[in-house]
C-alpha cells in the first residue's frame, strides 16, 4: 500500500481507510480517502477486484454526494472519485462516463493523475496482495 500512495505523487494526503458514511440507519464505506493539495479536493478511492461495471459509477457517485455534504470543507473544490478495477472494457467504460462527468473535469483531473499503465500494474499487484491477505485470513 505504501508503494501505491508513493506512486499517487506528492500532493496527495491520506485522510481515512474504509471512510465511514452514514445516511438515515445504512451505514458505507469508501475504501480510500485522500486529499489532493493542488486541486484542493476530496479523492475518493473504490477499489475493485472484478471488472470495472457501469453500477460502480453510480456508487461512487453516491461517495461523492455524501462526501461533498458531510465531509469537504466550504473552500473546498467538489470531490472527485476514481474507481480503480482489475480489467475494464474501454467501450464499458466510455458509454458509463459519457453522462457522468464533464469533459473539462476528466481533462483536469487526468493531466494530474498517474500513468495509466502505472495504475493498472498497481492495481494488479493490490489485487493480487489482497487475493493472498485473505487467503491467510481464511486460514
Amino acid at each position: 500500500m505504501k508503494k501505491f500512495l508513493l506512486e499517487l505523487g506528492r500532493d496527495f494526503l491520506f485522510i481515512d481507510e474504509e471512510m465511514h458514511l452514514k445516511v438515515g440507519l445504512n451505514d458505507y464505506f469508501v475504501d480510500l480517502v485522500f486529499f489532493h493539495r493542488e486541486l484542493q479536493c476530496l479523492v475518493a478511492f473504490d477499489l475493485k477486484i472484478e471488472e470495472f461495471k457501469p453500477e460502480h459509477l453510480g456508487k461512487m457517485n453516491f461517495y461523492l454526494e455524501l462526501l461533498d455534504r458531510d465531509t469537504r470543507k466550504p473552500h473546498e473544490n467538489p470531490s472527485i472519485g476514481v474507481v480503480l478495477c482489475k480489467t475494464k472494457n474501454d467501450e464499458v467504460v466510455e458509454i458509463a462516463m459519457s453522462r457522468q462527468l464533464s469533459p473539462a473535469l476528466v481533462a483536469a483531473y487526468e493531466t494530474k493523475f498517474v500513468d495509466k499503465n502505472l495504475l493498472r500494474q498497481l492495481l494488479h499487484q493490490w489485487a493480487e496482495d489482497w487475493e493472498q491477505a485473505r487467503e491467510i485470513d481464511a486460514e
